[in-house]
């Protein structure tokens, strides 16, 4: 058997690596990069690295600084607007995955008829695209090494998974001092995102032996780092092994997929806007431990990996639930309850969420494939 396995043409891992970003995108050929990013990231300065690295270069570099969390078809025209304005050649996605997402599917738009629905998943779209260099400031989506970018539909409300090679960036450059300094809440709603990422890429139907070596990496060091930059963001050992962490869980699940509770945390993303990390947290042990009968051995390698088993599979795979609920406690990871929620509002969303959670087809990848009526029930279970 085969497998296609697709990667960043380049990528600058390392403290300072932010430096070399000009070099990196003058050696694609681009001479008007366009930088996307959120108004934080200029307001605070943090972009300011990046674009003093471009221009040092001697690049024609301009700034579009209006990405939204958790970017929607309408949030998409003003960026659509800058690219075309600036004649832009290539696109440097800077910050979270909202902000790489907004630049991988900009890229994608400008030289692609919209609009964004006609390109959701299941359709894996190869067309041309603007080239994008991701330059991740957390520790968590991955996004710098993925195909993949989520747009949600202003008309509809649903959070749109869009896959394929057209989504891929060019180059990634990946510089841990970028996240020095994220807040204790954003680490560990990013972090949880990588370890889900990781251990969904293992567990999937579609895992393969490329995806596997880089899914335990992740694990292993997320396992040994996380409640350590939950504790002391300061930890530059633990910032450096928490950003490779994710990149590696990126790179897995881009090569092999994602499964339930990304399906089910898009929805509750799109309906009550909870950030993916946290929504991805709060699902996870629910998630495992519905799923665990289907790759027992699978998750029991994932509760080894991550430092908390040495028995036999059955053992370790309740030890692996056992340790997702206690990284829940340890982070401080809210239920919808405690979020605000209402019970009425998550119980009438239930069964839409239910439906756009099958329709990604995510959930297919599942150890255990669910029904509507199951991830009904799961959702029910994680209120809280």
């Amino acid at each position: 058997m085969t497998f296609q396995i697709t990667l960043p043409r380049t990528m600058k891992v390392g403290a300072g690596a932010i430096q070399e970003l000009g070099e990196t995108v003058r050696e694609l050929g681009s001479e008007r990069p366009l930088v996307v990013t959120d108004p934080f990231m200029k307001e605070s300065g943090t972009v300011d690295s990046a674009l003093e690295s471009l221009r040092g270069a001697g690049l024609n570099t301009a700034l579009y600084a209006e990405c939204v969390p958790d970017p929607t078809t309408d949030s998409l025209e003003g960026g659509l607007a800058a690219v075309r304005e600036h004649g832009a050649d290539l696109l440097v996605g800077f910050g979270g995955g909202s902000s790489i997402d907004t630049a991988k599917a900009l890229g994608f738009l400008s030289l692609n008829d919209g609009p964004m629905r006609n390109y959701k998943a299941p359709k894996s779209n190869t067309g041309p695209a603007l080239p994008v260099v991701a330059v991740p400031t957390t520790a968590g989506t991955g996004s710098e090494a993925t195909q993949f970018t989520i747009i949600s539909d202003s008309e509809t409300d649903e959070k749109m998974l869009c896959t394929g090679r057209s989504f891929l960036p060019i180059a990634a450059v990946v510089d841990y001092e970028l996240t020095l300094s994220m807040p204790a809440r954003l680490s560990a709603d990013t972090g949880v995102d990588a370890l889900t990422h990781a251990i969904e890429a293992y567990v999937s139907r579609r895992a393969n032996p490329f995806s596997d070596s880089f899914a335990l990496s992740a694990m292993t060091a997320i396992g040994r780092n996380l409640r350590e930059v939950y504790k002391d963001g300061s930890n530059r050992q633990a910032r450096e092994a928490m950003m490779l962490a994710a990149t590696q869980a990126g790179i897995a699940f881009s090569n092999s997929s994602v499964a339930l509770v990304h399906g089910m945390s898009r929805p509750i993303g799109a309906h009550f806007h909870i950030a993916h990390g946290l929504a991805n947290a709060m699902l996870f042990p629910a998630v495992t431990e519905f799923s665990v009968s289907g790759a027992e051995s699978r998750y029991a390698d994932c509760a080894r990996a991550l430092g908390v088993a040495d028995g036999d599979d059955a053992a370790a795979a309740q030890a692996l639930v056992d340790e997702l609920k206690k990284l829940n406690s340890d982070l401080a990871v809210p239920t919808p309850h405690s979020r605000g929620i209402s019970r009425a509002d998550w119980d009438r969303a239930a069964p839409i969420m239910a439906e756009q959670a099958l329709a990604s087809g995510s959930p297919g990848n599942n150890p255990v494939v669910p029904t509507a009526a199951q991830i009904e029930e799961i959702y029910a279970t994680v209120y809280g």
